[in-house]
């Protein structure tokens, strides 16, 4: 297949439609609807507002105490070149509203707990959600954060090694099931689910309940270039102390906090803060490129260019963000894998509704 043929312009759409929460237990916090919701196709507008990472923007988000005499001390050492102050990540459940008539996104920050790795052999144990509002034109939290955490019992025994990393114990979730209802109310008419580790939560989600497959999903580990951002680490924990904050991690519910602070930030060389990135890069598709009967001498390239090989497909494969990224693959192939020979290779073209889940994109040939 010639480039002609190949249609990059490709944009999924993100049905929305209108969502009626009802208030249901005491773990769960309500938010009423903010503002009228946009498809993810809206522009985003250059002049975003950004969200500054200094101790007094801190406070005034409610992410530190306000305690004056406190803050007054930590200020002085922060100040100090041979200190850095971390203050403790407090949850946000308020933000300002939308300005009238402007565009939101609704969106879901989601973490999970499981037994293990395998989501076809393992089970969540814990599942947390917090949804909000993102304003299209800020990138920024609006309105209220409806909160739901739920531990479920997984009906195997939780691993040793497990237990010890999230603190969650047989006893803690014995009898205990997750509130489908109340789960499925906040997924409606949600236009985006963001998880930390996507490939890893969105299977698992997904085998749980079937709702979630027909949600478009965003991965802020793997969506945001956050080394070509200028941090150290992709880790959510270095993420937040990036922006002067610790938190307790590795229980569901609190990751989510942490995971939506550090969205809600500017990123360091961006105008856009992460929420408006991964809203962006949601309508965008991705591709996942096989080196499809690459000579055996290319191994060694392959590798070093970071592709993976698939011991189920028998092939080496690497993924790219978009189809500019995908045209330097097909040229680089041909060049230092095939040897300038001809080859058909194949693709999967992804978007937002398969991205990141088990099943697989349109599968397509290129002539190389």
């Amino acid at each position: 297949m010639n480039n002609d043929q190949l249609d990059f312009a490709f944009v999924a759409e993100l049905p929305l439609s209108p969502v009626v929460i009802k208030k249901r237990g005491t773990r769960s916090k309500v938010v009423p609807a903010a503002s009228p919701s946009l498809p993810l196709t809206a522009s985003l507008m250059p002049s975003m507002a950004t969200h500054q990472a200094s101790p007094a923007s801190l406070v005034d988000a409610g992410l530190v105490s306000r305690d004056p005499e406190v803050e007054t001390m930590a200020a002085a050492l922060d100040a100090h070149p041979d200190y850095r102050v971390l203050r403790r990540l407090q949850p946000r459940l308020r933000w300002p509203e939308a300005a009238e008539g402007r565009g939101v996104c609704r969106v879901i920050v989601l973490d999970t707990e499981t037994t293990g790795l395998e989501h076809s052999r393992d089970k969540i144990m814990e599942l947390a959600l917090l949804r909000v509002d993102v304003d299209l034109e800020t990138g920024l939290p609006v309105g209220n954060v409806a909160v739901y955490d739920g531990l479920e019992d997984p009906g195997i025994a939780i691993p040793k090694e497990v237990q010890e990393i999230t603190g969650i114990t047989n006893a803690m979730v014995q009898d205990q099931r997750l509130d489908e209802e109340r789960i499925a109310a906040l997924l409606d008419g949600v236009d985006l689910v963001i998880a930390h580790n996507a490939g890893f939560d969105r299977p698992f989600a997904e085998a749980r309940m079937a709702q979630f497959r027909g949600l478009a999903w965003a991965c802020s580990f793997a969506d945001i270039p956050w080394k070509a951002q200028g941090r150290r680490s992709s880790k959510l924990e270095s993420l937040a102390q990036e922006l002067g904050c610790f938190y307790d991690a590795h229980r569901a519910e609190m990751d989510c906090h942490a995971l939506l602070a550090v969205l809600a930030a500017k990123l360091p060389q961006s105008p856009h803060t992460g929420l408006a990135h991964l809203v962006e890069q949601a309508h965008r598709p991705s591709y996942r490129l096989m080196a499809t009967n690459a000579p055996f001498d290319a191994k060694d390239q392959l590798k070093a260019r970071g592709y993976r090989w698939s011991a189920e497909q028998k092939v080496w494969h690497t993924r790219v963000g978009d189809s500019k990224a995908l045209q330097v693959e097909f040229d680089w192939l041909k060049e230092h894998a095939y040897h300038q020979r001809s080859a058909v290779v194949q693709f999967e073209k992804m978007d937002a509704l398969v991205r990141y889940s088990a099943r697989p994109g349109e599968l397509l040939h290129h002539q190389l």
